[in-house]
């Protein structure tokens, strides 16, 4: 098992905390993105404003980075980070009856960041979804994914 590319097992296959004490502390950027499809009419509704619960889409923002915050919290091995910048951008597409969200989260740490950004698109989406249930139970989060990555050992990433 030494030899297995996976960091969070040990020599005997044991999964543990991966130990980051003597990593260079370098700046650190993650986005990531993600979409929810839904009715028309559902879409209307965050449009305009006349959701019963209120602003959805400024509910989501915020909810996005506070899952940024508790991402050590949620995931079991990941080390919990100084974040310095959380962003959660969402779009309305009338055209795919969709919001699309994207986070860009910002550390200077010792480990990466792309678990916060991917908690933080999940969740925003996820607080949509809870936020218009009532009027459609049908939609579709998807395609939540890493965009890009700067920063530590393996530098600058970009997804195809």
């Amino acid at each position: 098992m030494t030899d297995s590319p996976l960091t969070h097992f040990d020599a005997t296959g044991q999964a543990h905390m991966v130990d980051v004490g003597n990593k260079p502390e370098t700046a650190r950027i993650a986005r990531a993105a993600g979409t929810i499809r839904m009715q028309p009419e559902t879409l209307a509704l965050i449009r305009d404003g006349s959701a019963k619960k209120g602003d959805v889409l400024g509910i989501a923002r915020i909810a996005a980075i506070q899952a940024a915050k508790r991402t050590g919290d949620l995931i079991p091995l990941c080390h919990p980070i100084g974040l310095t910048r959380v962003a959660a951008e969402f779009a309305i597409d009338d055209t795919d009856s969709a919001v699309h969200c994207s986070v860009t989260a910002e550390c200077f740490g010792r480990t990466g960041i792309e678990m916060e950004a991917l908690i933080a698109v999940s969740v925003g989406l996820l607080t949509i979804y809870d936020m218009c249930k009532a009027v459609d139970r049908g939609m579709r989060i998807e395609g939540v994914r890493l965009i890009e990555k700067k920063g530590g050992k393996s530098g600058h990433w970009i997804a195809d």
